[in-house]
């Protein structure tokens, strides 16, 4: 960091930076979101619908990967949904979500909706383009996002 504050990286350099993370024995890994799903039908939602790939699947959990994110899809039934401390346990929905940057957002939009696909709101408009939150089979919201033009 210099003076100015953090150095800001052009967004295709910083997406590459990710895709080349290494674990502590110095083995490449990738970036990955875990999140709580309904593990078959996020897998069709999100294959069919958003053009991810399963990597792989067992049980109530499965890795899907589109470019360099991977996504880990776990149901109730894993390790990960075990109750906090306080009772709390992890449950689908509220405003945290995936953010996923397309180039066509109308269009896509037209073709999810013809699907049958569920969106929360209408596009708005922002300082980093345009967005439409729509919810997967399991409730969570996906934030579909076409970059502004001017976005630094």
């Amino acid at each position: 960091m210099d003076r100015n504050g953090p150095k800001k990286l052009p967004l295709p350099d910083t997406a590459r930076k990710l895709g080349r993370l290494c674990n502590s024995a110095g083995k490449e890994r990738h970036p990955m979101a875990n999140i709580r799903y309904f593990v078959n039908e996020s897998i069709a939602f999100y294959t069919q619908k958003l053009g991810f790939s399963l990597v792989e699947q067992f049980g109530a959990f499965a890795m899907i990967s589109k470019d360099d994110p991977t996504l880990w899809l776990s149901d109730p039934r894993t390790s990960a949904a075990q109750p906090m401390p306080d009772g709390r346990t992890p449950e689908p929905g509220g405003w945290n979500r995936l953010v996923i940057e397309v180039d066509d957002l109308a269009s896509l939009i037209e073709t999810l909706k013809a699907v049958g696909t569920s969106f929360r709101n209408d596009i708005i408009s922002g300082v980093g383009g345009l967005q439409i939150l729509m919810d997967n089979p399991s409730g969570n919201p996906i934030e579909l996002n076409q970059p502004s033009e001017n976005r630094p």
